[in-house]
């Protein structure tokens, strides 16, 4: 790996002066530039409508341009389904000083090349106009610089986790975060919604769910109390609004473990049912785990049947892991079910519960997802989320799981970016942004048949420690712009990446991002932060 300081190539200097991120597959930059006024108008082929409807409502707010409908425009986009090399997200942007062509074979594939034409802007074409504000008067000076690219992502799976479970976050949040996701072409929004210290999903046949678990008393011994819940219209709104952006939201609802919000709100479906107990309010693996009676199974059943009746994708997140055996080992009912099903002890109505979750969401005609940390305890139809560390996400491909990889050391973002006594308070440890692009998803070393398996890879944001929308920007940029960037293209090249991401930063900047500065001194991976949180460094 050459030195960050190296300097590049002419040609692969040129490439990094236009900073886009994720890097495209192949970039030819060529003389001149395409300039915009009010007149520019944009020609959208049969299927192309829905880009040209996004890349005006993400423009026009403002630079003021209309980009008004024009069969004879010389903006076109087309879909062209006979461009399958371009795969389900790829596409061929052209910019020439007379004209803009954007084709596609797939419609996801022209939201991406949007993208890209946003980057290709000059940064102040991205910044928000506050709310209720007019768009602004078209100014002189838009233009794009002429290039040849020719794009699609290495995996099929890239996004990020935001854990709205231990702090709830506004719906108006969700859909800027979705915004960040989509301009770094990442596409899965994983909402976790549901854990020990709150449920966050309304399920109409359980309102107790958000009355009682979506509130608790405090947060690992604050004092403050904390609550929060959507409706299902801002579910469905949110839904609306990420799949205009080409992001499929994929819910998280935890089970059999991580759900003492559930049993503080319908004790019943515990282990022992006469004992109230209310939402958790310390971080950790909680002991209260949900029963295994027929009465759990029919909550379980008709929790997820509303889960699929608002959240359309194919997926659907159970959890799965961290689920103490305690309560069972001493359970009767527990004992009764490990005799009806002929299980081998309590360790077995495990796999059996889930075994169980995945039939029925098979029956509503959806997948199910679940984290692994051993390797072995998802039954076979789970799409397996490997958090531990690659090597039990191997073992799970070479079982048969599909894989999407997410190794706590190089995605979760809720570790300091250093040991700087400044960072805000985390987990122990750290994680850097170059630990963050060094994330492998398929290592070269694995055996084809389980690299084959790996959908792709996805960040995970915490919030035990980060309340904040402005936290939770902090700890994700530019980190998530290095998982963006790996995750959509083969290239691995540290250099380029970061002066890509210099240029990258001024975008950031005019969307209001405040992350880490990539400036600051190299940090000492072994060494956690000591002291709690400052104010937030601007890019």
């Amino acid at each position: 790996m050459r030195n960050p300081d190296t300097v590049l190539p002419v040609a692969a200097t040129r490439h990094c002066e236009l900073g886009l991120v994720p890097r495209p597959d192949s970039v030819t930059v060529q003389p001149g530039r395409f300039a915009l006024d009010h007149r520019t108008g944009l020609r959208a082929g049969p299927g192309a409508q829905t880009a040209a409807a996004l890349l005006r409502e993400l423009l026009t707010p403002a630079t003021g341009l209309p980009l008004p409908p024009d069969s004879a425009g010389p903006i076109t986009f087309l879909l062209a389904p006979g461009e399958e090399a371009l795969g389900a997200e790829g596409y061929a942007l052209t910019v020439r000083p007379e004209a803009v062509l954007l084709v596609a074979a797939r419609p996801d594939g022209l939201l991406r090349g949007v993208q890209t034409l946003r980057q290709l802007l000059p940064p102040e074409a991205l910044a928000a106009v506050a709310g209720g504000a007019q768009p602004r008067t078209p100014a002189a000076g838009w233009s794009v610089p002429c290039v040849r690219i020719t794009d699609r992502p290495r995996f099929a799976w890239r996004g990020a986790m935001l854990d709205v479970a231990r702090h709830f976050q506004p719906v108006a949040y969700l859909r800027r975060f979705v915004d960040l996701l989509a301009l770094h072409k990442l596409n899965v929004l994983h909402l976790h919604l549901t854990d020990d210290q709150g449920w966050r999903m309304p399920i109409a046949a359980y309102p107790r769910l958000t009355g009682i678990g979506g509130r608790r008393t405090e947060s690992a011994g604050d004092g403050i109390p904390h609550q929060g819940a959507y409706t299902r219209a801002e579910l469905t709104g949110l839904l609306a609004y990420a799949a205009r952006r080409g992001v499929s939201v994929v819910p998280e609802i935890e089970m059999p473990g991580h759900a003492r919000a559930a049993l503080a709100a319908y004790p019943r479906l515990g282990n022992r049912p006469g004992v109230r107990l209310e939402p958790w309010t310390r971080w950790g693996v909680c002991e209260n785990v949900l029963g295994v009676h027929d009465e759990v199974l029919d909550f379980c059943r008709g929790v997820l049947d509303e889960v699929a009746d608002v959240f359309p994708g194919p997926y659907v997140h159970v959890g799965g892991d961290e689920c103490p055996r305690t309560e069972w080992e001493r359970s009767p009912a527990a004992r009764a079910r490990i005799a009806a099903e002929a299980l081998s002890g309590p360790a077995a109505l495990h796999g059996w519960f889930l075994g169980e979750i995945a039939a029925h969401l098979a029956r509503l005609g959806r997948r199910p997802l679940g984290w692994t940390d051993t390797g072995d305890e998802l039954p076979p139809a789970f799409t397996a989320l490997a958090w531990r560390d690659a090597e039990h996400g191997r073992a799970a491909a070479l079982r048969g799981h599909d894989v999407i990889m997410a190794p706590y050391r190089s995605t979760y973002l809720d570790y300091p970016q250093s040991a700087d006594p400044g960072e805000p308070r985390g987990q122990d440890g750290v994680l850097d942004l170059r630990g963050a692009y060094e994330n492998e998803p398929a290592p070269a070393h694995w055996e084809p048949e389980a690299a084959r398996r790996v959908l792709g890879t996805q960040a995970q944001l915490w919030t035990e420690y980060a309340r904040t929308p402005a936290e939770l920007e902090y700890l994700a940029f530019p980190r998530l712009c290095a998982l963006a960037d790996t995750a959509w293209s083969a290239h691995r090249d540290w250099p380029d990446f970061r002066h890509r991401l210099d240029r990258h930063l001024t975008r950031l900047g005019a969307l209001g991002v405040r992350g880490r500065s990539p400036q600051s001194p190299t940090p000492h991976p072994q060494s956690p932060p000591s002291t709690p949180q400052s104010p937030l460094l601007t890019p």
